[in-house]
């Protein structure tokens, strides 16, 4: 079967993914991309159960979206998703496209991975793999770097959060996306009705396991007066668990 390079999937937008405003929540877009992403993963050759076996996991490791609206319940929306080929030696590149069946766009997003021993908990070489991932040839969905953030010295915290059974997946510790939902939770509610969310950087630095807790401060980017910094603590280990980065826009 002629592997296909591209993925392309078209889904609906769930009541329950929706926010107070009745618009899709942040986390829903890494939900859908994480869901997707593992389809094309699977079509390509890189089963999780046959990886798992072979003692390896692709991780997330970095992503920034670019959102052009938040869709409405019931809307369909379509996702297309890609590798594009390797950055510093060690990130596997992947971007994804939202947009409406008639092709209106809806956001934008390009996502570093890493290859993992899941016993040693560090990272591997591709060529571990027993196949190439397609490059697509330089196509990109947001042709945008992804660097470390720059967060000021001090930042307030804005709440505590467990590594509760919901939040736990399959690989054993806190899920991406839920991560995205503890970056919004520190903002009140005033934030989105009064702003609107134009882009998310979010940097994975450290695996928050089941039972930790994890401390989320908030304040000014040192470099942009108009975008804000989160940073996530683990109050259990000591490290640094994520640091994100959000533009907004007023309404």
């Amino acid at each position: 079967m002629t592997k296909k390079p591209v993925w392309i999937e078209t889904f609906e937008v769930k009541t329950s993914e929706t926010d107070f405003q009745r618009q899709w929540k942040p986390s829903a877009f890494f939900r859908t991309m994480q869901e997707i992403g593992t389809h094309h993963s699977i079509h390509l050759g890189y089963d999780y159960h046959q990886m798992n076996a072979q003692g390896m996991a692709f991780l997330l490791s970095r992503l920034k979206i670019r959102f052009d609206r938040f869709p409405d319940p019931g809307e369909q929306i379509v996702l297309e998703t890609w590798p594009k080929g390797m950055q510093q030696k060690i990130f596997f590149m992947r971007d994804f496209q939202f947009r409406t069946p008639e092709g209106q766009p809806v956001a934008s997003a390009t996502s570093a991975w890493l290859l993992v021993d899941i016993h040693a908990r560090r990272f591997l070489l591709p060529d571990r793999l027993k196949e190439k991932l397609p490059d697509n040839n330089g196509r990109f969905a947001l042709n945008e770097s992804l660097e470390k953030i720059s967060l000021p010295d001090q930042l307030g915290e804005r709440l505590v959060a467990g590594a509760a059974y919901s939040t736990v997946d399959m690989m054993g510790h806190v899920n991406n996306a839920q991560y995205i939902d503890w970056v919004t939770d520190s903002f009140p509610f005033e934030t989105f009705q009064e702003n609107k969310l134009d882009w998310l950087q979010i940097n994975y630095l450290q695996e928050v396991k089941p039972g930790e807790r994890v401390s989320i401060a908030a304040g000014p980017c040192p470099e942009d007066g108009s975008a804000r910094v989160v940073q996530g603590s683990n109050l259990t280990t000591g490290a640094r668990a994520f640091e994100a980065c959000l533009g907004w826009s007023p309404r």
